[in-house]
C-alpha cells in the first residue's frame, strides 16, 4: 500500500471513530472501501483491511453497513464470515452482497434460499453465477419470481430435473414458461412439456429454436391451425441426428416426397440426403455417393429404390442440379442466405411438381425480409 493510500486510510478511520453524524460516517466508509478495493494490498495489509471490515460489519448505523456492502459487493476482499454476517442484516445492506459477492460458497446460498425471504431468494437466482445445487434449491424452494428470474438467467446451470420441478411448480405461469422456453438451450424432456403450456407466439420458438421428438413435431404439424405453425424442414436443422430423425419420421409415415422436395428446395440437403437412404434401406454414405454421382444414374438408381413417385423425378433432378451449381459458384451451403438463394434458383425453373408443394416454396420464399430478398435477387 503506497504511503499516500495509508494516510488515507488512517485518516478515514479517525473519521469513523470520531464522527458522530452517521451520514459522515457512512461516507468515511465507502470512500475507505474504496481505497482499500483499488489499493495492491500485501498479505499483512489484506489481513488489516479484513480487520476493518469486521468492525464496519458491526457498525450500529445501517448507512455506514450499507456503503460498505454496495461499495464491496462484487470485491474479493470481504471475508466470508463477513459476508454471512450482512446476508442476515437488512435487506438494504444484505442484498447487494447476496447478489454479487464471491465469499458465499453453494452452501451459504443454498441457506440463504432456504430461509425463505423472496428478494433474497430473487438476488440468489440473479448472481452472475448460479451453481447446480443452488439452482436446484431455488427450483425446489424459490417464490415465483425468484424461479422466474432463475429461468431467465442464462448463466445458471440448471438441472434438467431442476428445470422439470420449475414446470411441476410455475406450469401455469406464462411469464415463468417463456423464461424457460427463451433459455439458450433445452433439454429434450422440457421442450416437450413446454409446448403443452406456451402461448402460440412462445411455443413458435420452441419449435424453431430446439429439437422436439419426431412424434411431437408431426403431431403439431397436423393440427397446426389448433395448436402451432410447425415446419418439419424447419425442426430437421435443429437436429444433430439425422438419422435417427428420419428413421423416427419414416416409422410414423411422415417421411414423404413431398417433405423430402420441399428439403431439398429449401437447400436442406442433409435431410434429403438421409431421407433417401432411411427409404432406400442404404448406409448414408452409399446414397450420399450415388445422390452426387456426376452420372446420370446414380440418383435415378437410388430414387427409385427409395420408392418414391416417378412423376417427381425430374423435379428432383432439377434441385440436385440447381445445388451442385450453387456449391460450384463458391455459396456456403450451410447459410440461411443459401437457402433463400436455391428456392428462388428452383422457383425459377418452373420444376413439374404438385401444386401445394409449390405453393408452400413460395410461401417460404415470401416469409424472407425484403432486404435480404433483394439481396438474393441480385446475387442470382
Amino acid at each position: 500500500m503506497t504511503a499516500y493510500r495509508a494516510r488515507l486510510t488512517e485518516t478515514d478511520i479517525r473519521r469513523l471513530i470520531k464522527a458522530t453524524d452517521d451520514d459522515e460516517r457512512a461516507a468515511a466508509a465507502h470512500k475507505l472501501c474504496r481505497s482499500m478495493e483499488k489499493a495492491e494490498l500485501t498479505g499483512e495489509e489484506r489481513e488489516a483491511a479484513q480487520k476493518i471490515l469486521r468492525m464496519l460489519a458491526h457498525d450500529a448505523a445501517e448507512l455506514v453497513r450499507r456503503a460498505m456492502a454496495v461499495t464491496l459487493r462484487s470485491s474479493d476482499l470481504i471475508p466470508r464470515d463477513v459476508a454471512r454476517a450482512l446476508a442476515a442484516d437488512v435487506d438494504s445492506v444484505a442484498l447487494p452482497l447476496i447478489s454479487f459477492s464471491p465469499a458465499f460458497t453453494d452452501e451459504d446460498l443454498i441457506e440463504i434460499v432456504q430461509a425463505g425471504s423472496a428478494l433474497r431468494q430473487v438476488a440468489v437466482a440473479g448472481r452472475p453465477v448460479v451453481g447446480r445445487d443452488v439452482a436446484t434449491a431455488v427450483a425446489d424452494l424459490g417464490c415465483e419470481q425468484a424461479v422466474r428470474t432463475l429461468a431467465a438467467n442464462d448463466n445458471a446451470d440448471i438441472a434438467e430435473t431442476a428445470l422439470g420441478r420449475c414446470v411441476d411448480r410455475f406450469g401455469t405461469s406464462p411469464e415463468i414458461v417463456a423464461a424457460i422456453a427463451y433459455r439458450q438451450v433445452l433439454p429434450l424432456s422440457v421442450t416437450e412439456r413446454l409446448i403443452e403450456l406456451a402461448s402460440d407466439a412462445v411455443r413458435e420458438h420452441l419449435v424453431t429454436r430446439h429439437a422436439v421428438a419426431p412424434e411431437t413435431a408431426i403431431r403439431l404439424a397436423a393440427f397446426a391451425r389448433e395448436r402451432a405453425t410447425i415446419d418439419l424442414v424447419d425442426q430437421a436443422s435443429n437436429h444433430a441426428d439425422l438419422a435417427a430423425f428420419t428413421a423416427g419420421l419414416n416409422a410414423r409415415r411422415a417421411l414423404t416426397g413431398s417433405l423430402l422436395l420441399r428439403a431439398l428446395a429449401r437447400g436442406q440437403m442433409s435431410l434429403f440426403e438421409y431421407g433417401l437412404a432411411e427409404l432406400a434401406g442404404t448406409p448414408h454414405p452409399r446414397a450420399w455417393l450415388m445422390i452426387h454421382d456426376a452420372g446420370p444414374l446414380g440418383l435415378k438408381a437410388i430414387y427409385d429404390r427409395a420408392g418414391l413417385p416417378p412423376r417427381l423425378f425430374q423435379a428432383f433432378r432439377a434441385g440436385v442440379d440447381t445445388w451442385r451449381t450453387l456449391q460450384a459458384e463458391g455459396a456456403d451451403t450451410a447459410g440461411d442466405d443459401f437457402r433463400q438463394q436455391m428456392l428462388q434458383r428452383f422457383l425459377t425453373q418452373r420444376p413439374n411438381a404438385p401444386r401445394e408443394d409449390l405453393a408452400y416454396l413460395m410461401e417460404r420464399l415470401d416469409q424472407e425480409p425484403a432486404p435480404a430478398r433483394a439481396a438474393i435477387g441480385a446475387a442470382a
